[in-house]
This record gives structure tokens, C-alpha cells and sequence, in this order.
């Protein structure tokens, strides 16, 4: 039999999808479907202008080709700033904005249609860009760099459902100046300032020379800014979304501006042997005027006074004058054993990449900490946060095993340091899954105490609420830690979304849950759940097909079990609404 030959070619796709469409039509179906028309023929317009090719439309979405990423880019700028001054003269109940995605890669062709990869990847990178805004792959960002006037904030590697290898994505930064310095024509987007002053500390630079200090120097910036989280007078900004300008070349007043913030921290670290040299800076980013600056030649044994000196320091030269003096810090306890100090800043660095290789040489770096000292609360602590984030990946043989480790390190950790935030957090999370709501609000409470601006904490209280049956204080703590950290993780709106709908507030728990680029059967569950109590019939039957589709054995009653609801009315609530759904009892 004669082999088919598959043509292919490489292309430039854009996906565009519109946000929050299910809500959109169950206000107004029919000034909405207007709407999408007009927008329609803008996109169709401009994608025309710039010698692309629709081939695939469907609802609300539409996938076009073009031969040259630069075209395909420029054409998504156009498509949102255009679209963007229409909604501007729309109510902002009615207001149609779209994500898009675009990727450069290989196709396969079948008539006018193009499959293969290029295009699910493009389909995929949509889903993770914001409301008018645009995400591309690597590839992209690579072929374009240089001629196009816009700058590319790096997302990272992402993993993307059904490619096999995690995907560079970049954020295209309609805002920001171009490669050739030139100010892009989009305005950029300023979050409102806080009511009490604000700070982000970048991560300081590591002028050793040696890539293997790398990690000193971040966990130099990561301690100063755990130490500031301590003033609650304070509005912090998390560690997730300052080290998104690690390694870049930053504008400082646009920096500010990104992350809705007054002041900025910056500095660099310089370690040679035993010796270290700190140099802080504390920009106001208003007028981009340096307000203090020092710097610090120490024996290493030092560092934690140098860390409480440039945090005190700090706090008594910010407007306001906040007065440190009258904060009761927390007691700690940090070890005095350097070696163990730089094992732990190690561990924290690989944990964060949430990775399986990465996790398992965090673990491995801990254990040495431990074993080189052994009444190192924050190195116990550290390891259960590691083990349980193996439990929670799946990426441990025995999870009973796992389990047990996470508790014995947790308590060993609260015996030597009852003052450490991430000990309370986890133990609230522990207590929490096993239904002891009152220990789990008494270490959620202490964790909050001990550190008020950590979005993790934040987010955790947020959650705790919800389960507690008081979802709307809830929402208030999940947006706060979004303020706090304006990247931060995914699994936000996953909080937000079960907010909203324990809160009875169906169109905003669908719309939280529809930003959650990678559904499980779980998420899947709850948006479907959400659409039948929004009386969208159709979307709840399609989520709930991609629930069994992805664990064919799914049971209400096993789902169920997972919740934490202290009110049996919440859990007779979500029970009904999966009910409607048509899943299997």
C-alpha cells in the first residue's frame, strides 16, 4: 500500500478567544452575538491587513495563519489596541475583550485547514494570556526580537497538556519600551496604589563571578524581603513576582508601575571566601530618586545582622515614618551554621522551579542542611514543604510514607522554633485536610501574624474562610494575595473561582475558573458545577464530559470526600449542583 504523503509547512498561527463568553450571552444574547459580529470583522480586517489567513472560526474563537511571526505579532497588537478603544465606549458589563496566543511551528495541511502542534500550541499559549493581552512561544519572541518594538516579559517554561516538552513562554508587554528603545504606542497598565506604603525588592545581583552563588544572592533578596513582610505597615510585594525581572535590563519606574508599587530595593551581593559585600539601594519610583543607599563588608557569620539593618533601615526612611520600633518582631532563631544557611537558600531555589528533578535535589540539599544542623527549624520546615509538594505532584512511591515524613518534620520544626510562618502555614494546611478546622485557624491565624504580607499565607486565609463557609471574606483575603503577588500562581483563581461559588456567585465563578489554562477533573468538576447553577445547561454537560474524559471512574460521592466543608449546607449545595451536571452519583 502506497504511503500518504502528509503535506507540511512552517506557519505562524494566532488564537483568539473571547473571555468570559458564557457570561456575556446570559445577560444578552443577542446585543452580545452583535458585538462578537463587529469584533469579528475588526480581527478578520486586520488579520487581512496583515497578510494572514482565517481557517478556523467557531463560536466565539478564531485561528488565522501567517508566513512571518513579525506580521502575525504586529496584527495581535493591532487586533487589542484597536478592540480595546471600541470597549472603552461600552458599559463594563458589556465590554468583549480576547486572549491571544501565537506560535511559530510546524503544521500539517488537509485542504484550507492546518493540524498538528503549531496550532495546538497557539490554541494553548491563548489560554494562558490575560484579558486583552497576548502570550507567544519562544519561538516567536526569537524570530521577532529586533524588529518589533515591544518588550517580552518571560513566563518560563510551561507545561502544556498534550506537548510532550514544557513550552518558553513570553508575555508581550504592550506597555513596555522596544528593543530599540523606542516607546511602544500602548499605554502602560498601572495597578492603584496601596494605602499604605509599598515596596518590592528586586533580586540582587550576584557580582561573585561564580554561577554557583547564584542562589546566595537570591536567597540574600528572598531573607530582606521576608524580613520587610514582618511590618504590617508595610504592603510587600510577593517574592513570585519580583523575581520575574531577575536577570533583565529594568526601568525602574515602569517596574513600580507593573507591580503597583511607591518604592523599589535593588542592590547586589559579592561573596569571596569568608567575606561578603551587600550594597542596597531604595529607590523612590515616583521621581526615581535614590533615597538611601549603604553598603556592607562583613565576615559571612554576619548575614542576618546585615539582613535586620538594611530591613530596619529601610522601614525608618519610607514616607510616613513608619515606626519599626513599635512593631514587636517575631523572635527567631536562625542557625550559626553558615554551610547550612547556604544549603537551605540552595533547597528554596529548586523548590520554587516545581519540578521533579529540581524537587529531588532540593530534598537532597535539605537533608545535608539537617545533617549539618540538626536544630535548624527553618531547614525542618523547608523539607516538609518539599515532601509534600512530591506528595501533592505524585512524585513519591508510598504517599502514607510521605505523609507521615511531612508531619514528623513539621513537628520537629515547631519545637525549635515556634516563630517560623512557613511551620503555621503548612500545619494549617495539614489540619485543614483532616477536618480539625479550629487547629487549622489557629495556625492559619499565627502564620498570619508572623508574616502579613506573604501571598501564600494570604491566599491560604482566603481559602480556609471559603471552606468555613464565609466565601465572601474569603474572596476579599484570595484578592488580596493577587494584589500582593500580580503573578501569581495559576491555582489563584482555582481559590477564587470555589469562592465565588460557595458564595452563590455563579457568572464570577465561572469567569475566575475559565482562567485556568490546564482544567483536571477536579477544576472541570467545579466549572461545571458552576455553569449548572448559572443555568447554562450546555456548558455544564460539555465540562462534565471532559471530567469523565479524563477519569472515566469519576464519582460524586469520591469527589466529594476531598472537600473540606465545615457546613453541610455548602456540601449538600455543590453535591446538587454536580447533580445537574449528569455526572454518576
Amino acid at each position: 500500500m502506497a504511503k500518504i504523503r502528509v503535506q507540511r509547512r512552517l506557519a505562524a498561527i494566532l488564537a483568539a478567544d473571547v473571555v468570559g463568553y458564557s457570561r456575556l450571552m446570559d445577560v444578552d444574547e443577542e446585543r452580545t452575538l452583535q458585538t462578537l459580529n463587529e469584533f469579528r470583522a475588526v480581527i478578520d480586517g486586520l488579520i487581512a491587513e496583515h497578510d494572514g489567513r482565517v481557517f478556523g472560526s467557531a463560536g466565539d474563537s478564531v485561528i488565522a495563519e501567517f508566513a512571518s511571526p513579525v506580521q502575525a505579532v504586529r496584527c495581535a497588537v493591532e487586533v487589542q489596541q484597536t478592540l480595546e478603544k471600541r470597549n472603552a465606549d461600552m458599559p463594563e458589563d458589556r465590554r468583549m475583550r480576547f486572549r491571544i496566543g501565537v506560535n511559530l511551528g510546524d503544521v500539517m495541511v488537509e485542504g484550507d485547514n492546518l493540524f498538528g502542534a503549531g496550532v495546538n500550541v497557539a490554541a494553548r499559549l491563548e489560554a494562558l494570556a490575560e484579558p486583552g493581552g497576548i502570550c507567544v512561544s519562544g519561538m516567536v519572541q526569537q524570530s521577532v526580537e529586533g524588529n518589533v518594538d515591544w518588550v517580552f516579559d518571560d513566563l518560563g517554561d510551561q507545561e502544556i497538556k498534550n506537548i510532550a516538552k514544557p513550552v518558553r513562554v513570553y508575555r508581550l508587554n504592550l506597555g513596555g519600551l522596544g528593543a530599540a528603545g523606542k516607546n511602544g504606542p500602548g499605554t502602560p497598565s498601572a495597578l492603584e496604589l496601596p494605602d499604605k506604603p509599598s515596596i518590592a525588592v528586586l533580586p540582587f545581583a550576584n557580582m561573585s563571578g561564580d554561577p554557583e552563588q547564584e542562589f546566595f544572592a537570591d536567597g540574600i533578596t528572598e531573607d530582606i524581603l521576608t524580613e520587610l513582610s514582618r511590618f504590617r505597615d508595610l504592603f510587600v510585594i510577593s517574592r513570585t513576582s519580583a523575581f520575574k525581572y531577575k536577570g533583565k535590563a529594568i526601568n525602574i519606574q515602569e517596574v513600580a508601575s507593573e507591580l503597583g508599587v511607591q518604592y523599589v530595593v535593588e542592590g547586589s551581593v559579592r561573596k569571596a571566601g569568608d567575606r561578603v559585600r551587600v550594597t542596597v539601594q531604595l529607590i523612590d519610583a515616583e521621581t526615581d530618586h535614590h533615597i538611601w543607599a549603604e553598603r556592607y563588608d562583613r565576615n559571612l557569620e554576619d548575614i542576618f545582622a546585615i539582613q535586620d539593618e538594611i530591613s530596619q533601615a529601610i522601614v525608618a526612611t519610607l514616607p510616613g515614618r513608619v515606626e519599626a520600633a513599635r512593631r514587636k518582631r517575631a523572635a527567631r532563631k536562625p542557625t550559626d551554621n553558615m554551610a547550612a544557611y547556604e544549603l537551605v537558600l540552595g533547597a528554596k531555589v529548586l523548590h520554587h522551579r516545581s519540578r521533579r528533578q529540581s524537587n529531588q535535589e532540593a530534598l537532597d540539599m535539605i537533608q545535608r542542611a539537617i545533617a549539618t544542623d540538626p536544630k535548624y527549624a527553618h531547614a525542618h520546615a523547608w523539607k516538609a514543604c518539599i515532601l509534600a509538594q512530591a506528595r501533592t505532584y505524585g512524585w513519591v512511591k508510598d504517599e502514607e510514607a510521605a505523609w507521615n515524613d511531612v508531619m514528623n518534620e513539621l513537628q520537629i520544626a515547631l519545637a525549635l522554633d515556634d516563630n517560623d510562618s512557613d511551620v503555621h502555614r503548612i500545619l494549617a494546611a495539614v489540619h485543614l485536610t483532616h477536618h480539625e478546622f479550629g487547629k487549622a485557624v489557629f495556625h492559619q491565624d499565627r502564620a498570619l501574624a508572623l508574616n502579613p504580607n506573604d501571598d501564600l499565607i494570604v491566599v491560604q486565609k482566603g481559602e480556609l474562610l471559603t471552606w468555613l463557609g464565609q466565601p465572601e471574606e474569603g474572596i476579599a483575603w484570595i484578592e488580596k494575595a493577587m494584589r500582593l503577588n500580580p503573578y501569581h500562581p495559576e491555582r489563584f483563581w482555582n481559590h477564587l473561582g470555589r469562592a465565588y461559588f460557595v458564595a452563590r456567585r455563579y457568572p464570577e465563578a465561572v469567569a475566575a475558573l475559565q482562567k485556568i489554562s490546564a482544567p483536571d477533573d477536579g477544576h472541570y468538576a467545579l466549572l461545571a458545577a458552576a455553569n449548572a447553577q448559572n443555568g447554562d445547561e450546555a456548558a455544564a454537560m460539555a465540562h462534565a464530559a471532559h471530567v469523565l474524559a479524563l477519569e472515566p471512574v469519576f464519582s460524586i460521592a469520591h469527589y466529594l470526600e476531598k472537600m473540606h466543608y465545615a457546613s453541610d449546607d455548602d456540601r449538600a449545595h455543590h453535591r446538587e449542583a454536580l447533580l445537574k451536571t449528569g455526572l454518576p452519583e
